[in-house]
């Protein structure tokens, strides 16, 4: 048969690899709720409003927080990893779709050999033989995907790449997340560590009152020590502050790529508000979570590896070639008289295998069945994580006006306070009282405005951040012809 014989034959048995056994994928459904349990001022959100894609903190309005994020895109080692992890995957699913294609292989060889003379075969000449030999073979073996096999093991690879693809989105809505909230609580520090140096000053002013008024003997020495003490105490928290501020600028310096020794934010007291979060359908949310999507891809991963279990059953056809050149000259090697050629079929059939093949069946179906599983589990957690920030904006929003008024009120009571003990009506005791209640309700108050924030933060990542599902479909290794020919 010749070479051109050989290639129309290995074509016409690849053209039956038309039958994929096992299941095909059809993603299972899953209940969703059809609105969120929500309270006012939070609405479903219109066509036209939706969060940035790939950037979804710009929602926040904040250019150093955007700058931030630029630089975590950039040079967050954790994301390196993940891309890495993408290359990988596309790597391994070219590897599977190879599968498809023929293996040739050239094995050229030269050697000399000396014969005894009393071999134990002689066919023309007696004595001693010396004789070279050259070959020049080519190696050609070619498996048809008669039942799906490698087309399941290629789906496979695909859903695991989507799925890699999915966990690569995800470590960066989870890392950006992280850092926006990082950055959202130390700038909450920063308005706290102000309201602390207000309240240190204004105990700073009252000290020296009261030291006046003790030189004058109008007050007595525990007013003085009364308020040297409220006075250390809220330097003591000033430093606590501090301390808590240095420890997320070290985190944010990690997020972004850079050593903490080096990195700096500057002091700016938070002056932002929450933003109003489009929400979107509950059903939405299955096609914007990446980890949902990741999930999901896991579960057709599985599936193909049915495909694959459920193969193993039928026969196997291996069609393998060789041919080349073998002379005792290397003048003439290459040569017709010195063509050599061999062509075969082998076709096997499982019969008996210990039960094998059966019970390889069964683990692959349990692991489908895990799968979905965890899928259904993932959207559930998707779900209480969009109601979790829902209802603590919910609450914090109320609990914030509350404590405006709060605040307002211990700044009325500090004054009367003031003006109660200037005027001889009451003891010093009610001054230091107030400036603590004061201190401590404004305290909350900056608190609450960043719990606020970091909320909307989680809010807006517990939503997928803008993403949607599409992003990751065109990630897929198809064959191409060009492969027959590439190492």
């Amino acid at each position: 048969m010749s070479g051109l014989n050989l290639a129309v034959g290995i074509l016409a048995t690849g053209a039956l690899a038309g039958c994929a056994v096992g299941p095909n994928y059809h993603r299972p459904l899953v209940e969703t709720p059809p609105i969120y349990k929500t309270e006012a001022p939070w609405r479903v959100a219109a066509p036209k409003d939706s969060l940035p894609k790939e950037a979804w903190w710009e929602i926040f309005n904040d250019g150093e927080l955007s700058g931030y994020e630029q630089q975590l895109l950039k040079a967050n080692q954790s994301l390196e990893a993940a891309r890495d992890r993408l290359n990988q995957a596309r790597a391994l699913a070219r590897v599977t779709s190879a599968g498809l294609f023929p293996t040739l292989n050239a094995d050229p060889s030269a050697s000399r050999t000396r014969y005894s003379a009393n071999r134990p075969e002689q066919v023309t000449t007696t004595g001693p033989l010396t004789q070279s030999t050259y070959q020049i073979p080519f190696l050609l073996n070619y498996e048809p995907d008669l039942f799906g096999s490698v087309r399941r093991n290629l789906q496979a690879s695909n859903a695991a790449l989507q799925s890699t693809a999915a966990d690569l989105y995800n470590a960066r809505l989870v890392l950006s997340a992280e850092l926006a909230a990082d950055y959202f609580s130390l700038r909450e520090l920063d308005a706290e560590m102000q309201v602390v140096q207000e309240s240190v000053e204004i105990q700073q002013r009252g000290l020296q009152l009261v030291q006046s008024r003790h030189t004058g003997g109008v007050a007595s020495g525990l007013d003085l020590a009364q308020q040297q003490t409220l006075l250390d105490s809220t330097v003591a928290q000033l430093y606590l502050v501090q301390q808590q501020r240095a420890q997320y600028e070290h985190a944010i310096a990690v997020l972004t790529g850079n050593a903490a020794s080096t990195f700096n934010v500057p002091v700016r007291p938070l002056k932002a508000e929450p933003p109003p979060v489009p929400l979107g359908v509950p059903s939405d949310l299955l096609e914007r979570r990446p980890d949902v999507a990741s999930a999901e891809r896991q579960m057709a991963y599985q599936n193909a590896l049915v495909g694959v279990a459920t193969a193993a059953f039928y026969p196997q056809l291996t069609i393998s070639g060789s041919g080349g050149f073998q002379s005792t000259s290397l003048s003439n090697l290459i040569t017709a008289p010195n063509a050599v050629w061999s062509l075969g079929a082998d076709l096997l059939q499982p019969i008996f295998q210990g039960g094998r093949n059966r019970a390889n069946l069964e683990a692959t179906k349990a692991a489908y069945e895990a799968t979905v599983a965890n899928y259904r589990e993932s959207v559930l957690t998707a779900f209480q994580q969009v109601e979790d920030g829902l209802s603590g904006l919910n609450a914090l929003s109320k609990a914030s006006a509350s404590q405006t008024a709060a605040v307002e009120d211990a700044q009325r009571a500090l004054q009367l306070a003031n003006n109660r003990y200037t005027g001889g009506v009451t003891s010093y005791l009610d001054v230091i009282t107030a400036q603590s209640a004061l201190l401590s309700n404004q305290r909350l108050a900056t608190q609450l405005l960043g719990q606020q924030l970091v909320t909307s933060v989680y809010l807006v990542k517990a939503l997928g951040g803008g993403w949607d599902a599409s992003q990751i479909q065109n990630e897929q290794v198809h064959p191409k012809p060009v492969q027959a020919i590439e190492q």
